[in-house]
């Protein structure tokens, strides 16, 4: 009796950052953006109708996929959307990481890769980061069934130059490799133009940090046509309506209002760097974030300790209790008002 379970799919599921049900709490654990998106997405939202509900939004999302190839100067059929960068990236795994080869990942990254990779039966290695938490490149230069990493990279916040990324595409002709760029806008170079030389290079953003919107669920890949095309045959085998018709017209409107975009991310970087320095002057040593977070460890007090006693005090931030980085803690870029009261908590740490 009850062998049905012997056939029960059991992985190890991804572990989000916590969502306290308090509503008076400084929330510095999700790298969320902490200023509104564009006025014309509150607009949509406003004008959004009951017969528009009622309707299958558009398959092909063309909408958006428009308007973002304008945005980033490609053809239309060279992007791929999806419910968040997660459902573009676990879509991604599903159609191009099918060799019984290793794919490869580092051993410090976003965890939900190798949750992805046990979900569909992916073989992976994760070739360790340096001691100063960089991605060793060489470490790439070996036979594998496809290659991810972010960039930058989290939760560790550093940044791999282009010309690196090029040198693991050069070593890597015959494998898919996608570089993942949730954070890139918030201080990175972007792989993208290296989409014209490279046919096996896959790039994926999202808007959930830099353009305010993860409560809507967008993210979005550019590649070569062959490769969104396989993508979408994967997606359309799966299921085909997967955007929403109030989140792809809120998205339009994100993309369109430029301005408003380099406004907010100009306040979040300026934000991060004071907050480097107040937090070094705090006794914490802090790597040379790229991303709206910095990942920061205290000389001489336990991460897990101040974790701890910041939740208490209502003040979430991020905490991994893994090997290598259970000392380090990942700080959201909040505003200037919430980063202040974060400084005056930490002041008894001096």
């Amino acid at each position: 009796m009850g062998n049905f379970r012997d056939n029960i799919r059991r992985v190890e599921p991804y572990v989000p950052g916590e969502q306290p049900k308090r509503l008076d709490v400084i929330k510095l654990n999700t790298n969320e953006n902490p200023y509104p998106p564009a006025l014309g997405v509150t607009a949509v939202r406003e004008a959004f109708s009951d017969e528009q509900l009622r309707l299958y939004p558009d398959p092909a999302s063309h909408a958006l996929t428009s308007v973002l190839a304008d945005r980033y100067g490609l053809d239309e059929d060279q992007v791929f959307v999806g419910v968040g960068s997660d459902d573009v990236l676990a879509m991604a795994f599903l159609t191009f990481f099918n060799s019984d080869k290793p794919i490869l990942f580092p051993d410090i990254t976003y965890s939900f890769y190798s949750v992805w990779a046990d979900l569909f039966r992916i073989p992976y290695e994760r070739p360790a980061l340096d001691e100063n938490f960089r991605l060793v490149k060489e470490d790439y230069y070996r036979d594998n069934g496809g290659i991810i990493f972010p960039n930058p990279n989290a939760p560790t916040s550093l940044l791999l130059p282009l010309s690196e990324i090029r040198d693991i595409l050069d070593h890597n002709p015959d494998s898919l490799v996608i570089v993942d760029e949730a954070y890139i806008d918030f201080g990175g170079e972007s792989a993208l133009p290296l989409l014209k030389e490279y046919e096996n290079l896959l790039v994926v953003q999202t808007f959930s940090k830099s353009r305010s919107m993860a409560g809507m669920r967008i993210g979005f890949a550019m590649g070569s046509s062959e490769l969104i095309k396989a993508m979408n045959d994967v997606k359309y085998s799966y299921n085909s309506y997967t955007m929403n018709r109030l989140t792809l017209l809120m998205g339009q409107e994100a993309v369109k209002d430029e301005a408003y975009f380099r406004e907010s991310l100009d306040k979040i970087i300026r934000t991060r760097e004071e907050a480097r320095g107040r937090l070094e002057e705090l006794g914490f040593h802090v790597l040379d974030s790229r991303a709206n977070f910095l990942f920061a460890s205290h000389k001489s007090v336990p991460a897990s300790r101040i974790f701890e006693e910041l939740r208490e005090a209502g003040i979430f931030v991020r905490y991994f209790r893994q090997p290598r980085i259970d000392n380090y803690l990942r700080i959201t870029v909040g505003k200037p008002e919430e980063m202040e009261a974060l400084y005056q908590f930490l002041e008894r740490y001096r």
